[in-house]
């Protein structure tokens, strides 16, 4: 479940840079939000302090209620952090 999540955010997040309708953007925020409240959960369940952090920070970052205006740049930057991120954390897991 875990994976397919961090798959389906990353794959969200790299479509952002296309010209997509505004719609597209508030509903990847949407579910970035439900993603990563999932995310921290697990991580809250297994003690891992650090990724729960992380993925709260995430959470509150992409929640579209009170929405941060960072400008298309930084936020296609932001996309492309936070999706590479979460695909090599996917790899990283394996390999453990």
């Amino acid at each position: 479940m875990e994976r397919i999540i961090k798959i389906v955010l990353s794959i969200l997040f790299f479509i952002c840079l296309l010209d997509m309708p505004y719609g597209y953007y508030q509903l990847v925020r949407f579910i970035a939000l439900i993603g990563f409240g999932i995310l921290a959960y697990q991580a809250n369940q297994e003690q891992n302090q650090t990724l729960l952090v992380i993925y709260c920070a995430l959470a509150l970052l992409f929640q579209p209620f009170f929405k941060i205006a960072l400008g298309r740049e930084l936020w296609n930057i932001v996309d492309v952090i936070v999706g590479m991120g979460l695909l090599i954390s996917i790899f990283k897991g394996k390999s453990k």
